[in-house]
């Protein structure tokens, strides 16, 4: 399962898009550790990045909605808030079990079933609101 950043995913707003585009690049770089068969190698390196991007991204989306009063604010940050969930309960299974293919096969799902579902419904939705926001200051 590959993923590639493509204008699609694209919200409009710079700041966001260049982070969702730092995801997709370590996203990919697990896909291709895996297929070198360095995948248990990569999914440290992977959590590690995770536990930083989803304070500084989530962070960085919900005080730009906060500040141009964005109407979805929170079920935007209840999604927000389920990832961490998801995440927090991976990464102690993964204290706990160790890394194996299935933890590698289960973070690539977890990340790319976010980024397909969230980015392309979610965050463009709050990047069109946005931009229509940031336009008129």
């Amino acid at each position: 399962m590959s993923v590639q950043w493509r204008e699609s995913l694209a919200t409009g707003i710079e700041e966001i898009d260049n982070q969702h585009k730092e995801l997709i690049r370590r996203i990919q770089k697990l896909f291709e550790a895996c297929n070198q068969g360095r995948g248990r190698d990569e999914v440290k390196n992977i959590v590690k990045f995770l536990e930083d991007y989803v304070v500084t991204h989530f962070k960085a989306e919900e005080q730009l909605q906060q500040k141009y009063s964005y109407p979805e604010y929170n079920q935007h940050k209840a999604q927000h808030d389920k990832f961490i969930e998801d995440f927090q309960e991976f990464k102690c299974k993964l204290e706990q079990e160790g890394i194996s293919t299935s933890s590698v096969i289960h973070i690539n799902r977890m990340v790319v079933d976010w980024l397909i579902k969230h980015i392309s419904n979610t965050d463009k939705a709050m990047g069109a609101f946005l931009k229509t926001k940031m336009q008129k200051q």
